[in-house]
């Protein structure tokens, strides 16, 4: 079976359900990271691993949907529940407009009393204030909640807000896009569809979009395999995503519990990730969730960017995850693992690319 699947990967040819299920739960993990780490080579040849100079801003931790999986959410009213103002907001974009920073990713919870004309009204300040700073904001989940408590269609809220100057859409909230899944961990957030549809009508829009998935709660092998397959096939069908980022679910301080993945299902969906998902051209490796030294590992294993420096991230630090990592640290990583070091935009256009972390 390892042999037929790679003369179909060495080919340039899509794999099947079946194959993908074969290579999560039987095939050997260093099999399935040599076919993944063969297709990152072929499309990206030369040997170059980016990151972004970043800041997760979240405005607020209000939220309606109550996932149980998620420690970051609190109840409208609650004591420790916040909504930013916008002056803070622009003082952390200062921050990371001073660092060199090139992309702004703003989420927060589904907040009752938002409506459109406060994202509107935000956005275009940060647009005037920042102009160099690309707005990477907001999840689908977020867009229909706004669309909903505005009264407008998703395609009237896509538009207004690109108007407005959001830039591209993050695929945040996406967990395992398997409604039964989904009603298990999260049954307020809404469907698989759902989510295809805010993606769907971005990309018709003219708008980059990322994909993600979050593993290791309550999904089957089969379901992994059948996300994968939905957004293979989503970009397929004219999807906009430069990018997959597969991550793990962090239990601490949640109400679902359990335990996280193991560093070993990590690679082995990472690697799968990479060989399903050959017509998005990039693969983030997690070191916000698996740290550092992970992260390395993962290169070898079919990613080839490494996603934010991130100077803020309180989600899933809320979870009790809580790896940083600087810029420095991050060519470090890189160059020590015998790559090219760059950073990128958040449309993977390279911004400066690094000799040694000396130059950070």
């Amino acid at each position: 079976m390892v042999e037929s699947i790679s003369a179909k990967s060495g080919n340039g040819e899509p794999i099947t359900r079946d194959e993908a299920l074969f290579l999560l739960t039987e095939a050997d993990l260093l099999e399935a990271g040599k076919l993944a780490d063969a297709i990152r080579r072929r499309l990206h040849p030369e040997g170059l691993v980016t990151f972004v100079v970043d800041r997760n801003v979240n405005y607020t931790n209000i939220c309606l949907s109550r996932c149980s999986f998620c420690a970051f959410y609190r109840d409208a009213g609650a004591a420790d529940g916040y909504l930013l103002g916008e002056e803070e907001i622009f003082a952390k974009i200062a921050e990371l407009e001073a660092a060199g920073g090139t992309q702004l990713l703003m989420q927060g919870g589904l907040h009752p009393d938002l409506r459109i004309e406060w994202f509107e009204n935000l956005f275009r300040g940060i647009k005037q204030r920042f102009p160099a700073v690309r707005n990477h904001s907001l999840s689908p989940a977020e867009v229909t909640h706004i669309a909903e408590v505005s009264g407008l269609s998703i395609a009237e809220t896509i538009r207004r807000l690109h108007g407005a100057g959001l830039d591209s859409i993050p695929g945040g909230g996406a967990e395992i896009l398997v409604d039964s899944v989904r009603q298990a961990i999260s049954p307020r957030k809404i469907g698989w569809q759902g989510w295809a549809a805010v993606m769907r009508e971005a990309a018709r829009q003219g708008l980059p979009t990322t994909a993600t998935m979050m593993f290791g709660s309550r999904e089957t092998p089969e379901d992994i395999v059948e996300h994968l397959f939905r957004v293979r096939e989503l970009q397929a069908q004219g999807g906009s995503f430069t990018a997959f980022i597969p991550w793990t679910y962090q239990p601490g301080n949640t109400e679902l519990g359990g335990k996280s993945a193991s560093g070993v299902e990590y690679l082995k969906v990472l690697a799968l990730s990479r060989i399903v998902l050959d017509n998005i051209p990039n693969v983030q490796a997690s070191w916000v969730t698996q740290g550092a030294k992970m992260a390395q590992v993962a290169l070898f294993f079919g990613a080839n960017d490494l996603g934010g420096t991130m100077l803020e991230e309180n989600v899933v630090a809320a979870a009790g995850c809580s790896f940083r990592m600087s810029r420095k640290e991050m060519i470090d990583l890189i160059l020590g693992a015998g790559f090219r070091a760059a950073q990128r935009t958040t449309l993977y256009d390279i911004v400066r690319e690094f000799e040694n972390s000396g130059e950070a």
